[in-house]
């Protein structure tokens, strides 16, 4: 009885939606200071053509041909779905935490974050997000010059007409483009997590205070591990869900994992291994510092409404 008392105020608590608040701002607004590496990432996963070498190159390149504006493409759509993503994703993981916290010890800590990641992705961040998430890489990648003359253009008029233009045209499927490799990349943000919780205990160790500058650095940390490992999955995930990519064998609606083979192995006869990591550059520049400046935002503003609300409860009293 108590277990399953637990998990309600752990679903339902104040303490969970504030984590959920704090997670969705502090993404929005890191992803917002350094959404230009985003773009320049998405353009070297889906235009392997390009020949810029650097991310500055790439930046400076599309700045010219494009706009300085260009940078920005997709903006709206992209913090929109990151908003409703991470709040999923913050709420979920929290809760469950405060739950098998009230249910008892039992099991590694690591192992618990890392299960607890994974659940609050799969249950209903990757099923309920990854239509807002094929919308936002089409609708980024519009008006772009393309080195690779196989891509076409999309005429899209903003998020209601790609998602009406995408079903009448392509059938609801296609909105679920990617999402077995997303449901693979689960282990991106349950890493990422693992290796925050865990730094983060150690450093805090004997009731110390962790500095912004700590938990700036074991964000870093944390994602750099996690963006490395699944790298080549992410650059077939920003493909599919293009969707200008072809398969002579079935595709459905979780795209088949012979798809996802074929497109690595396509890659890596192109351009070679390398290939599979091209952009990792810029997804690394913009994951890390991202995720650093998320968690240091999350952390500020969760502290202080706690604060808050303890001041509060004084002052009832």
């Amino acid at each position: 009885m108590s277990g399953s008392s637990g998990s309600a105020v752990g679903l339902l608590s104040y303490e969970t939606l504030v984590h959920a608040v704090a997670g969705a701002m502090g993404s929005a607004t890191a992803m917002t200071v350094f959404f230009p590496l985003d773009t320049a990432k998405s353009r070297l996963q889906v235009d392997e053509k390009r020949k810029s070498k650097s991310t500055p190159l790439m930046l400076a390149e599309i700045a010219k041909e494009e706009g300085l504006q260009s940078l920005y493409r997709g903006w709206f759509p992209v913090i929109s779905s990151l908003c409703c993503s991470n709040f999923v994703y913050f709420y979920t993981f929290n809760a469950l935490k405060k739950a098998t916290a009230a249910a008892g010890p039992g099991g590694s800590q690591p192992g618990k974050d890392l299960l607890m990641g994974v659940a609050a992705g799969t249950m209903v961040n990757v099923l309920l997000t990854t239509p807002m998430w094929v919308v936002n890489t089409r609708l980024k990648l519009q008006g772009v010059k393309f080195r690779n003359e196989e891509l076409h253009q999309t005429h899209y008029k903003g998020i209601y007409d790609a998602f009406c233009q995408i079903i009448s045209n392509e059938g609801v499927g296609t909105l679920w483009n990617g999402t077995l490799p997303s449901l693979i990349l689960v282990l991106n943000p349950a890493v990422q997590f693992m290796f925050y919780e865990a730094m983060k205990r150690r450093a805090g160790q004997g009731g110390r205070k962790i500095s912004s500058a700590q938990i700036f650095a074991i964000g870093a940390i944390a994602k750099a591990v996690a963006t490395t490992a699944t790298y080549p999955l992410q650059t077939v995930q920003a493909i599919l869900r293009f969707g200008q990519y072809r398969s002579d064998g079935e595709g459905g609606v979780l795209g088949s994992l012979s798809n996802i083979l074929t497109l690595l192995m396509d890659r890596i006869r192109r351009n070679g291994v390398l290939g599979l990591y091209k952009g990792l550059e810029a997804k690394l520049l913009q994951t890390v510092l991202t995720a650093a400046l998320m968690f240091v935002i999350y952390e500020k503003i969760t502290a202080a409404t706690f604060k808050l609300m303890r001041l509060n409860k004084k002052l009832k009293h």
